[in-house]
């Protein structure tokens, strides 16, 4: 009888180890956010409320900050839209130019100066592809201005292999095939073992956040949730692997709404993320399931997108977000001709024909018609041309209601040099 107390404690820690997907007992060096219950503590074991702008279209182009409406919208499509118009060669330096220029110093010091303590980078999985592709060196400097900024830094896969979505949203093929495919998976896997291998010794990063608005809400692929945790805990341990300091973040099933695919955290520094856009409502009735979830395991929630909205609601959204201790990124910084974002930017010359373009039809029985309609080549030169120095520091202006709906101070201070 003297050793069934003892005996009764094993047993319960056995249960409870394999019936949780993994476990890592260690707990993030200092100087990295980490959870703890329902907070996140900063590195000086601060609470911390996350108060963040995503970087949208700078590594996930979209269709509708181009305003083509009606014409291509995945990243794959707005790219063979250049290459049809400016030629395969001078489409890449475009692109190349476009993720040089549409992020730089002068922003992250903008984002400082009015007051956001944190972005959240949606990334394409195609960038990091090798330990010296292009996106680490662009994540590399972004993390060199946000370190000297005081800004947190989460990482987004916004466009993982086979897709996660199967929407333009992920550049994916019409179908979320990640949740089917092995090589899929292992592939997706492999991408987070390289970056979290790169950033593990960054306590800028905060975290990763594994997949970005997974299976959407169509009744045929809902079959699918009960396959997003799995691939959750796959990609963890992928990164656990290699990376023990930093947060993770997994987001619901039907575009990051559905917490209900979630079981028990399987990991000791987790935090859940959640989206809403355009909710009738903006009272605490709209993220009521969020902290229940949030109270019934003790994790921390965060909003990672919102937005795209009028300044009221933005404002009164964001307001029941801080009364109930619930950090925030909306989207997003960065817009075309645009009011609902932080910053806008003037339609570069001769977008109107470049639009008009993009709307015809494609196809080889298109062709004929497609060249036939082409705009002059010097007009086409001219508004790719002017895109890129529209989308620079010095070109963009602050959209000052919006920045005021998320509190924030709508000041622009100059470029530096």
């Amino acid at each position: 009888m003297q050793n069934s107390a003892p005996r009764a404690a094993l047993l319960c820690l056995f249960l409870l180890l394999i019936s949780t997907p993994f476990l890592t007992a260690q707990i993030p060096r200092h100087g990295f956010v980490h959870t703890h219950s329902e907070q996140l503590l900063d590195g000086d074991e601060q609470p911390l409320l996350l108060r963040g702008i995503n970087l949208g279209n700078w590594f996930e182009v979209e269709g509708y900050m181009f305003h083509f409406d009606g014409g291509p919208q995945s990243p794959r499509e707005i790219e063979d839209l250049t290459k049809e118009l400016l030629g395969p060669a001078k489409a890449e330096e475009f692109w190349r130019q476009w993720r040089a220029n549409y992020i730089t110093e002068a922003d992250l010091d903008r984002i400082k100066a009015m007051g956001f303590n944190s972005v959240r980078v949606p990334l394409h999985y195609k960038f990091f592809t090798a330990d010296d592709a292009e996106g680490f060196k662009l994540v590399d400097q972004l993390l060199d201005w946000a370190k000297k900024d005081g800004i947190y830094v989460i990482l987004d896969m916004h466009c993982a292999p086979g897709g996660q979505t199967g929407t333009n949203i992920d550049d994916s093929y019409g179908y979320p095939w990640l949740f089917s495919s092995p090589e899929a998976q292992e592939e997706t896997v492999a991408i987070w073992r390289r970056i979290a291998q790169h950033y593990h010794n960054n306590p800028t990063v905060l975290g990763y956040d594994l997949l970005n608005e997974p299976i959407p809400q169509y009744p045929q692929l809902r079959v699918l949730n009960r396959e997003l945790e799995p691939v959750y805990w796959k990609i963890a341990r992928g990164i656990r692997s290699v990376d023990r300091n930093h947060v993770l973040i997994l987001g619901g099933a039907q575009w990051d709404t559905n917490f209900k695919v979630f079981g028990p955290p399987g990991d000791p520094n987790v935090m859940y993320t959640f989206h809403k856009y355009w909710t009738e409502k903006t009272d605490t009735s709209v993220i009521q399931e969020y902290l229940d979830f949030r109270h019934q395991y003790h994790v921390p929630i965060w909003l990672g997108e919102s937005g795209e909205n009028k300044d009221a609601w933005v404002e009164a959204f964001r307001k029941t977000l801080e009364e109930n201790h619930v950090g925030w990124a909306f989207w997003t910084y960065k817009r075309m001709d645009a009011t609902p974002c932080v910053v806008t930017f003037d339609r570069p010359t001769h977008w109107d024909e470049i639009v008009a373009f993009a709307r015809l039809p494609t196809g080889t029985g298109n062709a004929e018609k497609r060249i036939a309609a082409r705009p002059a080549q010097d007009d086409i030169d001219a508004a790719f041309a002017d895109f890129l120095t529209k989308i620079q520091f010095a070109h963009t202006r602050v959209n000052p209601t919006y920045v005021q709906a998320l509190g924030m101070t709508p000041v622009n201070p100059a470029a530096t040099p």
